[in-house]
C-alpha cells in the first residue's frame, strides 16, 4: 500500500471518529441525521479508496447503491423531520 492510500484512509478514519462524537453527543436530531448521512458517505468514500487502489470495477455498482440509498434516506428523514417540527 502507498503512503498515499494509508493517507486516505487515515483521513477518513479521523473524520468517522469526529462524526461518531456529533452522532452520539448531537444535540438535536437534525445533528444526528446529518452525522449519519456524513458517516455514510465516509463509508462510501472509503469503499471508493478501496476500490481504486485494488483496480476493481465491481465495487462502482456498490458505491451507485449506496449513494442511492443515502440520498432516499436523508430526504425521508428530513421530510419526516420537517413535517414534526424538530
Amino acid at each position: 500500500m502507498s503512503a498515499v492510500v494509508v493517507v486516505c484512509f487515515a483521513g477518513l478514519a479521523l473524520a468517522a471518529l469526529l462524526v461518531l462524537v456529533r452522532l452520539l453527543l448531537g444535540p438535536s436530531v437534525p445533528d444526528r441525521i446529518v452525522a449519519l448521512d456524513t458517516l455514510l458517505q465516509l463509508v462510501i468514500a472509503g469503499i471508493a479508496v478501496a476500490a481504486a487502489t485494488t483496480r476493481r470495477g465491481d465495487f462502482l455498482a456498490v458505491l451507485i447503491a449506496a449513494s442511492l440509498l443515502g440520498f432516499l434516506g436523508t430526504v425521508l428523514v428530513g421530510r419526516f423531520v420537517e413535517r414534526r417540527g424538530a
